[in-house]
């Protein structure tokens, strides 16, 4: 593994920026961006520094090849700390808000909510009306804060991701925004910033259990699977509106039945997701996408750790 690799895994496992690690190795913001995109190498006792912390932040010895790999057997390592982390937040009430928080004002966000993490809070846990923003975000606040409390009570009874789920969070999603709220979409769409075909509308009630067969095979490589059946439920886009959210739904759902954390997609890597998206659902390449889902994923354990 290269030190850009290095540096780039541990700033992810640790949440930390550039600045904040420079200054735990003892150099400038400068330098240590010199090394991120390999216009210089660490010298021998940067080098001792940068190699020590990753021992410490992985608990790996020695690197693993590829960052991709180490970010996966980390991931797993760490989920499996945890003896059910749906249980846990649940009976976390700081865990629990914090997820619904993250989830909420990073989903929104990605589809072009104005509100601040600030005003989603107030929306969500004081109820407030803010009079300088439209009310459907505001509604798309409450309906998601909704959705996603229904999500993981259900995960609590049942493992089953099936079409009376995703249509119950849709309709629950778009309670008093749109019409169609709760069914599929009954004409051809467009996905904007996407050279993507979506699917002809008339195939969707086929296409949808196909995936949701999919879904229900829990074996092998959580982190590749959900990222093929993510790529493919929003090429489907089987919804007028909410595709987008509904997805991420979804990767919560099967994060947290086979014991994973949430996947904090955050709103400031919009476009890495979308590009990475694009490319699975192009090419039917998913190292990139699951590379940074990967990332989301460790953002949750992070939120897991109190961090």
């Amino acid at each position: 593994m290269k030190n850009s690799e290095k540096l780039n895994l541990i700033m992810t496992l640790e949440g930390a920026t550039q600045e904040r690690l420079a200054q735990r190795i003892g150099v400038t913001f400068a330098t240590l961006n010199s090394w991120v995109n390999e216009r210089s190498a660490p010298r021998a006792a940067a080098q001792r520094k940068i190699d020590r912390l990753y021992r410490e932040v992985t608990g790996h010895d020695e690197p693993l090849e590829e960052p991709l790999a180490a970010k996966k057997a980390i991931l797993a390592e760490k989920s499996k700390q945890y003896k059910n982390i749906l249980r846990l937040i649940l009976e976390s009430p700081d865990l629990r808000d914090q997820f619904l928080l993250s989830l909420t004002y990073n989903t929104n966000r990605i589809e072009g909510s104005s509100l601040s993490e600030m005003e989603t809070a107030a929306v969500m846990f004081d109820n407030v009306a803010l009079p300088h923003k439209t009310l459907v975000e505001q509604m798309e606040v409450k309906n998601h804060q909704a959705a996603l409390n229904y999500l993981l009570s259900y995960l609590t009874d049942s493992q089953t991701i099936d079409e009376g789920l995703v249509l119950k969070l849709h309709s629950m999603l778009m309670n008093g925004i749109r019409e169609d709220a709760g069914r599929y979409r009954q004409h051809p769409v467009r996905i904007v910033g996407a050279n993507i075909p979506p699917a002809n509308y008339p195939k969707i009630p086929a296409l949808m259990p196909e995936l949701f067969k999919k879904m229900d095979e829990q074996e092998g490589d959580l982190v590749r699977q959900i990222a093929v059946l993510h790529g493919e439920f929003e090429k489907i886009h089987p919804f007028s509106d909410g595709n987008g959210r509904i997805g991420r739904l979804l990767i919560q759902a099967m994060a947290l039945r086979q014991d994973y954390p949430p996947a904090i997609i955050s709103q400031k890597k919009k476009r890495k997701y979308h590009a990475a998206l694009n490319k699975s659902q192009h090419t039917g390449e998913t190292g990139e996408l699951e590379e940074f889902l990967c990332d989301a994923f460790l953002t949750g354990i992070r939120l897991m750790e109190r961090k």
